[in-house]
C-alpha cells in the first residue's frame, strides 16, 4: 500500500510539475531555492536581480525553472555565446529530488539550445558536489580528464558566498 501510495504521489506531482523558460519574474523564488541549497555559490553581482536579468535578455529562452502549483522546485540558468552552450546553477529542492525533475530540466533547456543552432553543452560541477556529479554521470554526460579549468576575476566585488 505504501509502495502504491509514493507512486501515486509521483504521479500527481508530475501532473501538477511543469518545466518552462525562466523570466525575471522567477527571480525571488530562484534565488531563494539557491539559498536553501547547502554548498551552493551565489555571486553577489552575477546572481543578483540586476546580474541575472541581464542574462536572460541575452538568454531569453534557454534557462528553465520547473514549478509546481505556483512554486519554483528547481531552476537552471543556460546560455550560449553562439558556439557552446553552459549550463549553470542547476539544482532541485531537495524534497523534489529523485523524481527525475532535473534531468528533464536540462533536456529542456538542451532543446532550447539546439534550437538556437548550438551543438554542444558544457557546465561545471564543484568535486565536492557528489550529488550532482553523480546525477550528470547517470545522466550520459561526459566527464572531462584531458583539460583544466581556469577563470580570472575581473571585478573582486563579485564575491562567491557559500550557502552552509
Amino acid at each position: 500500500m505504501q509502495y502504491e501510495l509514493r507512486i501515486w504521489e509521483e504521479r500527481v506531482r508530475e501532473e501538477r510539475m511543469i518545466i518552462r523558460t525562466m523570466t525575471i519574474d522567477d527571480y525571488d523564488q530562484v534565488w531563494h531555492l539557491w539559498s536553501e541549497i547547502k554548498g551552493f555559490g551565489i555571486r553577489t553581482l552575477d546572481d543578483s536581480r540586476e546580474g541575472v536579468e541581464k542574462f536572460l535578455k541575452r538568454n531569453p529562452s534557454t534557462s528553465v525553472v520547473a514549478e509546481e502549483d505556483g512554486m519554483v522546485i528547481g531552476a537552471i540558468l543556460c546560455g550560449h555565446d553562439g558556439r557552446r552552450g553552459c549550463m549553470y546553477h542547476v539544482c532541485v529542492a531537495e524534497k523534489y529530488r529523485k523524481h527525475g525533475i532535473g534531468h528533464q530540466m536540462a533536456l529542456a533547456a538542451m532543446e532550447a539550445l539546439k534550437a538556437e543552432g548550438i551543438n554542444k553543452v558544457s557546465l561545471i560541477a564543484f568535486k565536492s558536489n557528489t550529488i550532482g556529479n553523480k546525477f550528470w554521470r547517470k545522466v550520459g554526460w561526459t566527464f572531462r580528464e584531458d583539460l583544466n579549468y581556469y577563470d580570472f576575476t575581473l571585478n573582486e566585488e563579485n564575491i562567491t558566498r557559500f550557502i552552509e
